[in-house]
């Protein structure tokens, strides 16, 4: 690279993929201590909050998933119609009647149209899986002359495979929701194909968000002092003990003053806090507390 020149994004992104976690941990560590040796950060003061960091994707429906997997595995089945031989295997393209059935379900305005649209998009989903299930046994015994072209039936095939897994669950949980009435819980919806890391997130009586939520521990000059993401949505006060632990792992002994949103807020958190040794802890919602019982005086506090 010549001087001056910048890396594209996408160079980037694949450097950053390519380091693991305790890599990640070992540059982290290292900053820390150049910024404690400049005294830039001591570790003394901390204030911890949280967010949700959300994933690439569009808000997750029943309808748009189930659309989202017939696109995706009709476009992996034309792909392996491109092989030289051409597989035996056959398939229809229902993308557009698909496509005609997610807005019906988006702009009906009495329930019967919306549950017939439905029960046709599933009726069109349950034939993708059908036209799936038989071309991966196809493409699982594929042979060619050309060794590439047997490996790409065998991505193919693996290709199916997981999409067919995802699939499966997201027909699933359309018909227990949509025809039987029933409520799927959080943990066992599906909300991507491609995403499936991705947790929901609902904080109070806020909008639902899909993502991660990321506990943030940072310093007086904003340098960020530690970082975990959770999976699932934690409730604040439990992860409280374990980030005042890992401020005392880093720089080998407790935070003098603490302040933290007012989800950490208990009384259970400012014992924990206190037994560990923190003078002065603040949280931004008393909810309960004095005070005084969290640090030494209301100017600490303020």
């Amino acid at each position: 690279m010549r001087m001056g020149q910048k890396p594209s994004a996408s160079t980037l992104q694949e450097n950053i993929k390519a380091l693991s976690v305790e890599s990640w941990m070992a540059i982290h560590e290292a900053t820390l201590g150049q910024a404690e040796s400049e005294g830039r950060e001591k570790g003394r003061k901390a204030r911890i909050d949280s967010t949700v960091v959300e994933t690439n994707i569009h808000r997750p429906t029943d309808s748009t998933l189930l659309q989202d997997g017939i696109r995706i595995i009709t476009r992996w089945l034309g792909e392996g119609q491109e092989l030289s031989p051409r597989p035996g295997y056959i398939f229809a393209d229902h993308n557009r009647r698909a496509k005609k059935r997610c807005l019906e379900i988006l702009h009906a305005k009495r329930e019967t149209v919306r549950e017939k649209a439905y029960k046709d998009l599933l009726n069109l989903a349950s034939r993708v899986r059908g036209y799936a299930l038989a071309a991966i046994a196809v493409l699982d015994e594929y042979w060619s002359e050309d060794p590439a072209e047997c490996v790409r039936a065998q991505a193919l095939a693996k290709k199916l495979e997981e999409a067919m897994g995802i699939f499966t669950r997201v027909i699933e949980q359309t018909e227990r929701r949509m025809l039987h009435g029933e409520t799927v819980p959080a943990e066992e919806k599906v909300v991507s194909f491609f995403e499936g890391h991705t947790d929901i997130i609902v904080k109070s009586s806020r909008e639902t968000q899909y993502g991660h939520k990321v506990f943030l521990t940072g310093g007086p000059t904003g340098f960020i002092l530690d970082c975990v993401i959770e999976r699932g949505n934690p409730n604040d006060t439990v992860l409280f003990p374990l980030l005042l632990g890992r401020q005392e792992r880093l720089y080998d002994r407790p935070p003098r003053q603490v302040t933290a949103d007012g989800g950490f807020a208990s009384q259970e958190n400012l014992r924990e806090a206190k037994s560990r040794g923190i003078k002065d802890v603040a949280f931004a919602k008393r909810k309960g507390l004095s005070v005084l019982e969290m640090v030494k005086s209301n100017w600490v506090y303020k």
